[in-house]
């Protein structure tokens, strides 16, 4: 999922029509308070951040999600008019991954998306917590350096909490991204798994937390 933060509507509608048809799930926001709501459920692959907003500015957006350390590791991509150089460095040192000013194509937005993502993808071959690594690559996972044994699904649930680690997944959203739509309802199969999961993770069984009536996360 893409966000885009970007008070013209015109150009919102432009990216997350285009971006849709270029096979991306997006989500479009015209404004800081409803993003960062939703920021903080759902984190997103990427941001497209447009500088200027009605409400605060996108500098201040960017230095809150870098200050933030559920949020620190998204990439963001700077959109914006402004163009000077200043500018531009100010907004690479808050740690923006890419700056582009307006008018861009969106052929170059395109391209400029999938390199900022391809280098946080191999950048995140490695997911540490605590004394759990988890190596997506060769999909292993070790603790204390000695090597867990997972199924695939017991994996795939452990990366997800790794990678939103103190955000908590509802039951739904961990069938969905993991088992699929065909799966919808049968919020026990994941239960099952997270149990068999905890017994695997012996000693670190209760770094798995149990939201009542809603789902499970990782505590920070």
């Amino acid at each position: 999922m893409i966000y885009c933060v970007e008070d013209d509507i015109s150009i919102l509608e432009l990216l997350t029509y285009t971006l849709n048809q270029t096979g991306y799930e997006v989500k479009g926001f015209n404004n800081a308070s409803s993003f960062f709501s939703e920021v903080h459920n759902n984190k997103p692959k990427l941001v497209l951040l447009d500088l200027m907003l009605p409400d605060i500015s996108g500098v201040d957006i960017l230095k809150k999600l870098k200050d933030d350390v559920n949020t620190n590791n998204i990439p963001v991509i700077i959109l914006t008019a402004k163009n000077s150089e200043y500018e531009k460095v100010k907004g690479l040192d808050l740690g923006a991954d890419d700056y582009i000013t307006k008018p861009f194509s969106m052929i170059e937005l395109i391209a400029r998306i999938k390199v900022v993502l391809r280098r946080y993808e191999k950048v995140k071959e490695i997911i540490k917590y605590k004394e759990i690594i988890l190596d997506t690559k060769k999909h292993s996972v070790y603790i204390n350096d000695n090597k867990v044994q997972l199924t695939l699904k017991e994996f795939e649930i452990l990366k997800k909490l790794m990678q939103n680690i103190g955000i908590v997944l509802t039951r739904e959203r961990l069938l969905e991204d993991i088992w699929g739509y065909e799966y919808y309802g049968e919020t026990r199969t994941v239960d099952v798994h997270i149990r068999t999961l905890r017994a695997k993770l012996t000693p670190s069984f209760d770094y798995i937390e149990t939201i009542r009536g809603v789902g499970y996360k990782l505590g920070e």
